[in-house]
């Protein structure tokens, strides 16, 4: 969700202007240009994906040690929001975009249901049987990812799937709480 800028307080849908207020945004807007192919003889669809969750690796893969330590908590202050995704409801997202030819244009793969970062953490603790109330500050993550990967994690957005649940898709796993419980089980 690089796309979009950070905000406590905005709500970005597919239609939100963005792209062009940092490195990640404008590498964004810049790999989205280069996949548009020319003319409108072929139908063409976006998929900005927030944090895919998933068993294996990936985003889970490096927060679960920590929480199942009983070490987690919420990242910085907590209150920026936390764009999450199942990894099947992405592959849904992609298949659907595939076979409805009415599809076309950006798609947000996003949940329909926001989390901030601090509910993301009570939520994976609680799905691990654990408690997560250990936050890990800014200054480290600044320290450990450098200023720019820094700010994909401190600072958030509320970013809202409204073009994906109007083509029609459903969610297998539009709730935090079920996705995480599936995904640790």
């Amino acid at each position: 969700m690089a796309y979009y800028q950070p905000s406590l307080t905005a709500e970005y849908d597919e239609d939100s202007p963005g792209g062009d207020f940092d490195f990640f945004s404008n590498l964004v807007t810049k790999w989205e240009a280069a996949a548009r192919l020319p003319g409108d003889s072929t139908r063409q669809v976006v998929v900005r994906s927030g944090v895919v969750l998933g068993r294996g690796g990936g985003a889970m893969g490096h927060m679960l040690l920590p929480f199942r330590l009983g070490l987690g908590g919420p990242i910085g202050s907590g209150h920026q929001f936390f764009p999450w995704i199942h990894i099947g409801d992405l592959a849904g997202i992609l298949t659907h975009a595939l076979e409805a030819n009415h599809v076309h244009g950006v798609l947000n793969g996003v949940a329909p249901s926001s989390a901030t970062n601090a509910e993301f953490a009570q939520t994976l603790g609680a799905a691990l049987g654990r408690r997560a109330f250990i936050p890990l500050p800014s200054a480290v993550v600044q320290a450990v990812f450098g200023r720019q990967r820094a700010i994909m994690l401190l600072e958030g957005q509320k970013v809202i799937p409204r073009r994906t649940l109007a083509t029609g898709y459903q969610y297998s796993f539009p709730e935090l709480g079920a996705a995480l419980k599936e995904i640790v089980a």
